[in-house]
């Protein structure tokens, strides 16, 4: 495995110096953030982006994401527009070899949590959903502010997205999500670029808004509207996990034995109760998922691909972007290694 690390541009008060100094880290997972989405990525930004990793002995080994546009989730007719400039992203992508490009099909919201600062037994802070706190919220009123809530919405604008998603159901999301695969996976494979999807985060609907890759039956659909490696999968463990009838060590031993898995986010998570759950260090006894199991799913298979260690807790004093601080991802990516190297020293003896 390839081990990286989140970093979210100049803006980013983590430095690609500190990144460096993390043993093993390899990586960077990043995107272009001044770009509206929907619009093309010219070719100059996207080298200057991996210009200035390289800089720093790392390299770019994924961008995550290249959001897609909301018409192309809606199915509308001005979709067609949007998946052309999607195209000609991948096609300066892999002009510049950027080797994975992680996406996800969430309508309106990313990850959706109902605190960022939770504190927990050992005094840091975490992310946490409990569900009867979200079911209280309206997003429409404006109430609260959260990373995964599109603040480029107005208000108004966010009425009129919800009025249209009341025509979007499940199936009806699958069907846009199939017609935007079909038409963007023959160019990720001329331009070299693997795709990998995202599992919804929580893996359930929110707010009324569908919500369809979920679990194992979901995950297999996905792969097959287009029979293709370059139709992968972004394999994430708090996100999948926070559904208990998910194994996911199982899962991502058999989609990575399909070849499908080409991009991993490592990130444990506490059951609380049904549909809650809070974010915990990366080690396995802090959680409800077996990291260790995970490195052996990955051995299993021989996983080469990038993985990085997802939201940390925010230990130590830091203070920074909720979920994305400096000293617990790093924590977690010396676990990760550890238990890696334990696991190949192990079954080469």
């Amino acid at each position: 495995m390839e081990m990286s690390f989140r970093w979210f541009g100049k803006d980013d008060p983590i430095p690609l110096e500190y990144i460096r100094q993390i043993p093993n880290m390899k990586g960077i997972v990043t995107a272009i953030y001044d770009i509206p989405v929907g619009e093309a990525w010219p070719l100059e930004k996207i080298l200057e982006l991996k210009e200035m990793i390289e800089k720093h002995n790392l390299k770019l080994s994924v961008i995550e994401s290249v959001p897609v546009h909301e018409d192309i989730k809606l199915g509308l007719p001005t979709r067609d527009k949007y998946i052309e400039n999607y195209k000609t992203t991948l096609r300066n992508l892999g002009k510049a070899g950027i080797p994975v490009v992680c996406y996800n099909f969430m309508p309106v919201f990313d990850w959706t949590r109902s605190s960022l600062d939770y504190r927990l037994e050992d005094g840091s802070t975490a992310l946490i959903y409990e569900e009867d706190v979200v079911a209280k919220m309206d997003p429409l009123k404006g109430e609260l502010s959260l990373p995964g809530w599109d603040s480029s919405y107005k208000k108004e604008e966010l009425h009129e997205l919800f009025e249209q998603y009341k025509d979007v159901d499940e199936e009806k999301l699958w069907e846009n999500l199939e017609y935007f695969i079909k038409k963007i996976m023959p160019v990720a494979e001329e331009s070299d670029v693997k795709m990998a999807i995202h599992p919804d985060d929580p893996p359930w609907g929110i707010f009324g808004l569908p919500r369809i890759i979920t679990n194992k039956e979901s995950l297999e659909r996905v792969i097959s509207i287009y029979d293709s490696p370059y139709n992968g999968l972004c394999m994430c463990s708090g996100s999948l996990g926070a559904d208990p009838n998910n194994n996911f060590p199982e899962m991502l031993r058999y989609f990575g034995k399909k070849g499908r898995v080409n991009f991993v986010h490592a990130r444990n998570i506490k059951h609380i109760g049904p549909r809650s759950f809070q974010e915990s260090a990366h080690v396995s006894s802090y959680g409800s998922i077996d990291m260790y199991e995970v490195i052996r799913a990955l051995k299993d298979f021989n996983y080469t691909g990038p993985i990085r260690p997802d939201h940390g807790r925010m230990i130590w004093g830091e203070t920074g972007k909720p979920g994305y601080g400096l000293y617990d991802r790093a924590l977690g990516a010396m676990y990760l290694t550890g238990l890696w190297e334990a696991e190949e020293k192990n079954r080469n003896r």
